[in-house]
This record gives C-alpha cells, sequence and structure tokens, in this order.
C-alpha cells in the first residue's frame, strides 16, 4: 500500500505550484497525480505554438458544451490543457491579475484572509518581472513576466486612439491602474512559453520526496469517517488506492474538480442519485455557479505596415521560423494579443465591466482543427464581459470517471449581460474609428458595416460568440449554502480534503484567469504548511 502526506490530484497550473511548495518540505511526502502525458515539446514552447495546441488531442481535453438554446442550440468548444502545466502549457500566456476590487469583493462574500492586501504579497511571490520590482511586483519567483518580444506600431496607435475614447493610460495593468488601457505582459521567459510545469513543478523534480505521475486518472476520493484518506486511481490500466497520511488536494480545475467531488458521493444529492452514486454528503453547491467571460471577436482589414499576418504565413513563415530558433525572437515569440483595454459598459458601473483586447493580426480555426493566418493583412480586436450575471453548471454525463463534464455554461440569457456586450462591440467601432488607428483600417470584416443595430449584433453573437476559456468558481468559497469550500480552502463537512485551483473563485477575476489561479495554488500551500495536520494513523 502506497501512503503519502499529500496527494495533489491535477498537474495544471495550480498543482504545479502546491507541488513546488509542499515539497519544499523534505519530511513532507508529496504525490502529484495527472491524466495526462509530459508537456516537454516543441509547439509547447514556442508561444505561437499555441495555434497548434489548440485541438491537440494529447495536451487538450477538447471540452464540448452542451447545445445552447440563446445560442440557436449550438455546442460550444472549450478547450483546457491536459498533461504537466494544465492549461498554462496550451494557453495564450497573459498575465493579468484582475482588479483590485475583486479580491475586496471576494472578502466581503465571508473570505477573511482573502482582500487585495492580502493576496497581493502572493502575487509578487511568485513572479520574476523582467521590469523589475516595485511596491506591486515581484522579481524573486520563479515565473518569468515579460513585455512583448515585439511591440508592433499599431499597438501603439491603438492605445492612443483608446485615450483618445476616453480610456486612461496605463503603464502596468497589474499595477497602480488596472482600469486603462496598455501593453500586456506575458509568461514568456527568452522567447519560451513559461508555463506553470517549467516555472514551477520542473526545478523541483529531482526532489526524493516529490513523485509526480502522468498516464493516471483519479476515479474518487476514499473517504473514512468524514475525512479523506485516500484516492482511488487508474494508472496504465491498473486501479489501486493510494492513501494520504496528512491530506487530498483537488487542483484538477474547474470542470474536473467537481467531476471529483460527485463521483466520490460529495455534491448535489439529486445529480448523485440520478448516476447511481451514494451520497457521502449533499453539498448543492458542487458544480453550480459556473463562470466563464463570454467574447466576441471583430476584425478589420488593414494597411500592410499595421499587421504581421504575411510573416507568419507562406514561405515568410518559414524565414520567422528560422529567426526563431536562431534568436528565440520575432512574431513567433509573441502571446496571443498586445493590448489590453479596461472600459465600462455604462457610467454606473463601479469599475470597468469589459475588457478589449487588441492584436495586429488575424487568423481562422477551421473545423478541422487546422489553424490559418489570414492571407491579407489585418487586426483583431475582441472583447469580453469581465463579471457576468450569467452562471452555469457543471454536472456529470454519467458515474463513469472517463466521461467528460457535462458543461451548461447559459450564455446570452441575463439582458445585463447582453447590454454590456453590445456596448462593448459599439466601443470597438468607436476606438477604430479615431485616429491614429483610424487610417490603418481598410474596412471591417467582422461584425461588418452591415451589422448596425443592437438585434443584428445580438444575432452577431449568437451566431460567433464563444468562450475566453476563464471558467471559473464551481467548488466557490464562501459561507453561504452555496458555498463548497472555506477561507482555508476546505471542503466543508470533510476533513483532510481541500480544493485549490480556480474553481473556488466565488466569481471570476476581471481579467485572464491564470495570473489569479497560481496566487490561489500559492496561497492554499502556505494554507496547509500553516495547519500541519497531524498524520493520520493508518494500518496497512
Amino acid at each position: 500500500m502506497e501512503i503519502y502526506d499529500y496527494i495533489i490530484v491535477g498537474a495544471g497550473s495550480a498543482g504545479c505550484v502546491l507541488a513546488r511548495e509542499l515539497s519544499s518540505n523534505p519530511d513532507n511526502k508529496v504525490l502529484l497525480l495527472e491524466v495526462g502525458p509530459d508537456s516537454n515539446r516543441f509547439w509547447v514552447h514556442t508561444p505561437a505554438g499555441m495555434a497548434k495546441l489548440f485541438f491537440d488531442k494529447k495536451l487538450n481535453w477538447n471540452y464540448f458544451t452542451e447545445p445552447m438554446p440563446a445560442l440557436g442550440g449550438r455546442k460550444m468548444y472549450w478547450p483546457r490543457g491536459k498533461g504537466l502545466g494544465g492549461s498554462s502549457s496550451i494557453n495564450g500566456m497573459i498575465y493579468i491579475r484582475g482588479h483590485p476590487s475583486d479580491f475586496d469583493t471576494w472578502e466581503k462574500l465571508g473570505n477573511p484572509g482573502w482582500a487585495y492586501r492580502d493576496v497581493l504579497p502572493y502575487f509578487k511571490a511568485i513572479e520574476h518581472n523582467e521590469r523589475g520590482a516595485d511596491e506591486y511586483r515581484g522579481t524573486e519567483g520563479p515565473l518569468w513576466v515579460s513585455d512583448p518580444a515585439v511591440k508592433v506600431s499599431s499597438s501603439f496607435d491603438f492605445i492612443e486612439s483608446a485615450c483618445r475614447h476616453g480610456i486612461e493610460r496605463t503603464d502596468d495593468i497589474n499595477g497602480r491602474l488596472h482600469d486603462g488601457v496598455g501593453f500586456m505582459q506575458h509568461t514568456i521567459r527568452n522567447g519560451r512559453r513559461h508555463s506553470a510545469y517549467f516555472a514551477f513543478l520542473r526545478p523541483a523534480m529531482h526532489r526524493p520526496n516529490l513523485t509526480v505521475r502522468t498516464g493516471c486518472r483519479v476515479h474518487r476520493v476514499l473517504l473514512d469517517n468524514g475525512e479523506a484518506a485516500g484516492v482511488e486511481v487508474e494508472c496504465n490500466g491498473a486501479k489501486h488506492t493510494i492513501l494520504a497520511a496528512r491530506e487530498v488536494i483537488l487542483s484538477a480545475g474547474s470542470f474536473n474538480s467537481p467531476q471529483l467531488l460527485m463521483l466520490s458521493g460529495l455534491g448535489p444529492s439529486e445529480e448523485l442519485r440520478r448516476h447511481g452514486i451514494p451520497t457521502v454528503l449533499d453539498i448543492p453547491g458542487v458544480g453550480r455557479n459556473l463562470q466563464d467571460h463570454f467574447y466576441v471577436h471583430t476584425a478589420y482589414r488593414s494597411t500592410r505596415s499595421s499587421s504581421y499576418n504575411r510573416k507568419i504565413r507562406g514561405v515568410w513563415k518559414y524565414l520567422e521560423g528560422a529567426r526563431y530558433l536562431f534568436t528565440k525572437g520575432g512574431y513567433l515569440a509573441l502571446g496571443t494579443s498586445q493590448v489590453a483595454a479596461f472600459i465600462k459598459s455604462n457610467p454606473d458601473v463601479d469599475y470597468a465591466d469589459l475588457q478589449i483586447s487588441f492584436r495586429p493580426m488575424t487568423f481562422n480555426f477551421h473545423p478541422s482543427g487546422h489553424v490559418e493566418v489570414d492571407r491579407e493583412p489585418g487586426m483583431g480586436v475582441s472583447v469580453f464581459i469581465l463579471r457576468p450575471k450569467t452562471t452555469g453548471t457543471v454536472a456529470l454525463h454519467s458515474a463513469n470517471p472517463a466521461d467528460p463534464p457535462k458543461l451548461i455554461p447559459n450564455f446570452l440569457t441575463d439582458e445585463e449581460d447582453v447590454r454590456a456586450m453590445i456596448s462593448g462591440v459599439k466601443q470597438i467601432r468607436q476606438i477604430m474609428a479615431l485616429e491614429p488607428i483610424a487610417s490603418r483600417v481598410l474596412s471591417e470584416q467582422l461584425p461588418g458595416p452591415r451589422m448596425q443595430s443592437d438585434e443584428q449584433l445580438f444575432e452577431f453573437m449568437v451566431d460567433t460568440g464563444n468562450t475566453a476559456s476563464h471558467q471559473t468558481s464551481t467548488c466557490k468559497m464562501g459561507r453561504d449554502a452555496m458555498s463548497v469550500v472555506d477561507e482555508r480552502l476546505q471542503v466543508r463537512g470533510v476533513k483532510r480534503l481541500r480544493v485549490v485551483d480556480a474553481s473556488i473563485m466565488p466569481h471570476v477575476t476581471s481579467g485572464n484567469t491564470n495570473a489569479p489561479t497560481l496566487m490561489i495554488a500559492a496561497k492554499g500551500a502556505a494554507m496547509i504548511k500553516e495547519d500541519a495536520l497531524v498524520r493520520r494513523s493508518i494500518r496497512t
């Protein structure tokens, strides 16, 4: 019988941080379990390789939602990372923490210790910002945070036009002024993706007290007298039991953590009965409160100098590839977007509820999985709603751990969300019509000049709207009846069991979600070490 002090389920962004931090004490015997493979691959290292990983069958779960009535019954593709590093190995590498008020709200919702003043030290501790340290940024952490390798001239012009639209310029979205417009930073080090695996886990792999296993699917958490005792896991076709002397920690993400709780008999009793799973503890909030950033993309035909489309297609892409191989620079070393603008959908909003992202290139994803950069020069501008009123559900398709979870987002079912998104598309048009960016625009491709009324823009969203892949909050932290974990991230009603990943967010943060997920893991690890539960007496 195998026994570890801590069993961590899931080697995504949070799991990699936890494994590093908990194994820093040589007295802790730590096991990290991951169903996916190693992610040490060329296209993972290469920032532009994100396009190659969008439909990858080995490193991506390739999830789909249930049909969505409000979106004409269509299913939506939801990529999620599978393998060491999780989604940090396939994402756009954008590093945005969120607005300070997000975390202050978490505290007000019954989570002491989670205000911005409390989480800022953990944000600073995990990062090495190439700009240097200040009141808001750190340089002693393992995660590299950098500026774009190439700042395209049209990005500067977009910033200037956004300022003329009334948006304040910010030198650091993660610093003093979040609600503004400026260049984003990315988790890229010397032209290579710096995933959670490469930043946190790989440097700790040599530790004798840390065991990392890939290709292992956890079927359920084993419970004994109201506490987590271990996990039932299948590795390479063989099913066996591994025991935890101190704690089991779920870091499987906003889909798989609630799925695993339900498979273990912890969740809404009606959902468990539906699939013949005995209810160990009725926790109605498991899988509820699913939040995501609904996303709409607009595109503009542009002058040649405004876009790098030509540089990364045809014969030019091979020249750019050679440039990257020799210098680790150029356009293949860039993250997905260059500039972010945080704006209000209307003046009555307390702080920005929309994020606009600008990229000096355009592309299309084909159903086959092939990603094609547009032939003509183009600029892409997207918008997503930051704090949606809409919530969805993660449920079960069956009691089989190999079946995907059932994903129900409920997009476009709240009138306030719809009005905010329509405002976002209109404000993109207003910015793009202002100089100096206006001189770079040849024509509007999406939504297109014929789409003008609110009804037409809503139809455009129904047909083309997508996910920003920022799903959170399905095991939310709090003190109300729908909370799943407390402020120490312990599952309510179950000892020695925690959830530490994006699913614990009481509400989604105002921006991309990888940075706050890493912070959650760093703070969670600190709390686990502070609590230092006495080892269970285990008879084998």
